[in-house]
């Protein structure tokens, strides 16, 4: 999806969002040290060929310019342990994190941007 990817292998370490883009993630430990690095934290969780995936990603970026909240994308692939850790039911799956932790997460398709930063705002204000 996105080209700025952190991975985990002591590669350089993105620092939330890049000009307005969302960080990809490689891996559950990329995404532990992105959740290290920041105070709240938007992550979706997707998969190749999802098409509602990629119609978030620019709404993503949207949201990352507008609301203060890094933005990331992991696609948690044949990973079993991250998805039975994040309970990954279907895609796209948005978790919101502050300090480190998930305190609210939302897996209904599409969600226009306006809405999205509402919900964010109403979990980290």
């Amino acid at each position: 999806m996105s080209s700025n990817t952190v991975s985990s292998d002591g590669g350089d370490h993105a620092e939330g969002t890049t000009h307005g883009r969302p960080t990809a993630l490689a891996d559950e430990a990329a995404l532990d040290d992105f959740l290290a690095g920041t105070d709240a934290a938007l992550v979706e969780f997707y998969t190749e060929g999802c098409g509602i995936c990629a119609s978030m990603e620019p709404v993503l970026g949207n949201v990352a310019r507008t609301v203060e909240v890094d933005v990331a994308l992991l696609n948690p692939r044949d990973d079993p342990p991250l998805v039975e850790r994040f309970d990954v039911r279907s895609v796209p799956l948005f978790v919101l994190f502050v300090d480190g932790e998930p305190v609210a997460r939302r897996a209904e398709g599409f969600i226009p941007g306006d809405d999205l930063a509402a919900w964010i705002r109403e979990h980290v204000e």
